[in-house]
């Protein structure tokens, strides 16, 4: 049973790894057009740093990243605290909205604030795109959190209040730091989410404001260069660090 359990790993992890060890190897290789192995360079890295509009979209994206995460946690915090709190009838639908956001195909949600945008006369660009990011985002933001307040024991909230602490004391001295695990890893998922949307992005972003994914989209489809191959592969090996870092404060956390 255990050779059985084994094989299956190894058959589960080369589906997963295989195409980007694939992906990792052919971003060395010095043959621009073809697939077969020419010699050993690293002039597609060097090609690729070099490339001014390239940079520019990536720190676009890291921006819009890093602040489309930090709002969608901030909102997401309160939204599911106020659910964990409030106990009402009408909970049950308010998470099958929740829920049904999730479900929701990007090209839908995409759609329809693209015409939110354009009714209400917003400029397509930068504050669009954050808009857009924070959107989809908070429906995960909100499902991580209130799966980690169900997992709180309540009688340590009413301990504290029965000893004189206050609300504020209980969000900030216990609610707080027990999410922490959550907040953090809906930070990092929020992050992930918003570096490698395309879809939505696609329809919001405008023409003034390029980022990194809508980037890439735009050069693959005049086929797959060995620039996107590094591209990917440095996206590849930063994702694998930030889950080594959420790996490793959970690991603390806990």
């Amino acid at each position: 049973m255990k050779n059985l359990t084994r094989i299956y790993l190894f058959i589960f992890y080369l589906f997963l790894y295989v195409p980007i060890i694939l992906l990792a190897v052919y971003s060395f290789n010095q043959s621009k057009y073809s697939l077969s192995w020419t010699g050993f360079t690293t002039n597609w890295y060097v090609e690729l740093f070099s490339n001014e509009s390239l940079i520019t979209a990536t720190v676009h994206s890291l921006i819009i990243a890093s602040l489309s995460a930090t709002f969608a946690v901030t909102i997401g915090v309160f939204f599911a605290l106020w659910l964990y709190a409030e106990k009402s009838r009408y909970n049950k639908y308010i998470y099958l909205l929740i829920y049904t956001m999730v479900m929701s195909p990007d090209i839908v949600l995409g759609i329809s604030l693209l015409i939110l945008f354009v009714c209400v006369q917003i400029k397509l660009g930068f504050i669009t795109l954050l808009i857009a990011h924070i959107t989809f985002e908070l429906p995960f933001v909100v499902i991580t959190l209130l799966s980690r307040l169900k997992l709180f024991n309540k009688g340590i909230i009413e301990a504290a209040r029965d000893l004189g602490a206050s609300d504020f004391s209980v969000l900030t001295k216990i609610l707080l730091p027990l999410m922490m695990p959550a907040i953090f890893a809906s930070w990092l998922l929020s992050f992930t989410l918003s570096l490698d949307d395309v879809v939505v992005s696609f329809f919001v972003a405008g023409h003034g404001f390029e980022i990194l994914p809508l980037q890439i989209y735009s050069m693959a489809r005049q086929g797959v260069k060995p620039e996107i191959n590094a591209l990917c592969f440095i996206l590849f090996l930063a994702s694998l660090v930030f889950a080594t870092i959420a790996s490793l404060n959970l690991r603390k956390k806990v």
